[in-house]
């Protein structure tokens, strides 16, 4: 696998610390519960659950909790339904997917869960010499 490396790295880091930021804005301009933010910020990597059924089915539900489209409707729903509450969950969710960006967790590839769009995360496990 190809690793997403120099100014193409930098700018997607970048990218995710964008979104963080923009939707910390939101959510602050929205008047919306800091603790509620708190509490369900980390909710979206349940998803690792889908890793129990398998890599194939593990990337599938991850890459679907991680990526902006479900937020960006959930968004769009409430707005639409002149709801508050949607756009909180959604800013929610799109802070969280931010931040994993910005950390250079990407989107998971069925091969490996180390293997993202962003490139491979964690540790190299070193192989053993030979002799």
């Amino acid at each position: 696998m190809n690793s997403v490396t120099g100014m193409v790295r930098r700018l997607l880091r970048a990218e995710g610390f964008a979104v963080l930021v923009a939707s910390l804005f939101l959510y602050h301009r929205l008047e919306a519960s800091w603790l509620r933010f708190f509490l369900l910020f980390l909710v979206p990597d349940l998803s690792f659950a889908g890793y129990l059924r398998g890599t194939r089915v593990g990337a599938y539900v991850y890459d679907a909790a991680h990526s902006y489209v479900l937020p960006i409707a959930l968004g769009l729903i409430g707005i639409m339904l002149d709801s508050s509450r949607f756009p909180e969950l959604a800013l929610i969710w799109t802070a969280h997917i931010g931040f994993d960006r910005l950390l250079g967790y990407g989107l998971k590839y069925p091969s490996s869960f180390r293997e993202t769009h962003l490139g491979l995360i964690g540790r190299e496990i070193p192989s053993p010499s030979v002799p």
